[in-house]
């Protein structure tokens, strides 16, 4: 099937120059942030209007942009709080102590026809020094990219890992009147809708790469596995339309590899497939139902939900030997597991009450930590590529729509305000 989407967001690998200066005796005592720590104060940061070299003066236009932009990156980390610019007038020169602002973001930048350059320096007020700068270069077209590349820079610099501001977010809504998937990036900006079927399309994943989205859809009648690739307007191609359940996959992470559902046979199985939905070799074999499989880091086992003890619970299985383990044993229904990107947590949902809630477990087993305990169901949890945050979708009085949480348990906020409802959402890798 075509896939007429004229894709928005393109890669600009090949497109930026990166040039990093750092201070090394700055660096070399820097203690980063530990901002899963329920008691840390959120840092106060000012970003004044980035500033037109040339003129050397603010940009009360696209300056402001950039800053009004590299601010919502920062804040939808959770960590720090941006002072409201209107506070003391978006200029560069102020006590900022006057503010409790700790850090300042000295921002820049230059055109030249279509050449663009954005600088960003981060002060240390209570130091008066700088600690680090960044430096891209690119198109007028690619400015709110290296503003968010900035961004993620200057998280690295107060965490001591890259921010996730420029990842993506898929998810399905049924604001055209059918189940569509849509994509965007966390703050639902360069927002556009993937699959055109006009039938109900349910679990989008990424690749590892995050080039291509899979996804289940039932327009032609049958449950059948679907790829499309997003960089471009490409084909949109079948990886499986055996008979039956062919649901969404777990991409191993080099990539080479899925594992998938189906029910072919008759039972919903585990089947170890390539990328292009050959069989590989049978996982599991009529032990109830098989299904919601989902890797570690490292590829070495896998996660899934079956009911083979009679309910549904999480199971591990080692990939090389295939010896499986039960994981869960509290609760009467656990399923949609999802293995954090630092494998030191799976997310899952759990009926408790008769609603749906989101917990995590450690992999070895244990005790599980309740994440949600609102009223309304708690679903189809999937992780930020730091591990600190989850997204999912809540229902309530009928209606679904995408929220995130940090993985202590704090935070919870709708992510995206939209018509319609919204589910099956599923966060992206890092671009590269």
């Amino acid at each position: 099937m075509k896939n007429t989407n004229i894709p928005v967001l393109l890669s600009f690998s090949l497109l930026f120059l990166l040039v990093i200066s750092f201070v090394p005796q700055v660096l070399a005592k820097r203690v980063y942030l530990d901002i899963t720590a329920s008691d840390v104060r959120k840092i106060v940061v000012a970003i004044p209007d980035f500033k037109d070299q040339k003129t050397g003066i603010q940009d009360g236009t696209t300056g402001r942009k950039m800053a009004e932009l590299l601010g919502k990156a920062l804040e939808f980390h959770g960590f720090v709080r941006v002072v409201d610019p209107g506070s003391y007038g978006s200029g560069p020169d102020v006590n900022w102590a006057d503010y409790g602002v700790d850090y300042v973001v000295r921002g820049q930048f230059s055109r030249s026809g279509r050449e663009m350059v954005i600088e960003g320096r981060l002060q240390d007020i209570a130091e008066n020094r700088m600690l680090a700068g960044r430096r891209y270069k690119g198109v007028v077209g690619q400015q709110d990219d290296m503003v968010l590349r900035l961004a993620d820079a200057l998280v690295e610099e107060f965490t001591g890992e890259p921010g996730i501001s420029r990842t993506s977010i898929a998810y399905v809504s049924d604001e055209t009147g059918a189940k569509e998937v849509f994509l965007g990036d966390v703050m639902n900006r360069g927002r556009r809708q993937i699959t055109r079927h006009k039938h109900l399309c349910v679990s989008p994943r990424f690749t590892p790469d995050g080039n291509f989205l899979a996804y289940t859809t039932y327009h032609r009648g049958n449950q059948d596995l679907y790829i499309t690739d997003l960089r471009q307007n490409k084909v949109t191609r079948s990886l499986s339309r055996r008979k039956g359940m062919n649901l969404a996959p777990a991409f191993s992470p080099d990539g080479k590899t899925m594992v998938v559902t189906l029910s072919k046979d008759g039972s919903p199985d585990l089947y170890l497939m390539t990328r292009k939905g050959k069989i590989i070799k049978r996982l599991t074999s009529r032990m109830g139902i098989n299904v919601s499989p989902s890797f570690s880091p490292d590829g070495k086992t896998m996660v899934f939900v079956s009911d083979r003890s009679g309910r549904p619970q999480l199971y591990l299985m080692d990939m090389s030997s295939g010896r499986v383990q039960r994981l869960t044993f509290e609760g009467q229904e656990n399923s949609e597991p999802a293995w954090s990107p630092k494998g030191d947590k799976i997310a899952y949902t759990g009926r408790i009450g008769g609603r749906y809630q989101l917990f995590t477990i450690d992999p070895r087993g244990g005790h599980p930590t309740q994440i949600t305990s609102e009223w309304g169901d708690f679903e189809s949890p999937t992780w930020s590529p730091d591990g600190k945050q989850l997204v999912f979708s809540r229902r309530r009085n009928g209606h679904s729509e995408i929220c995130r949480i940090f993985a202590n348990g704090k935070g919870m906020q709708v992510l995206f305000a939209l018509k319609g409802n919204q589910s099956y959402p599923r966060w992206s890798g890092r671009p590269r």
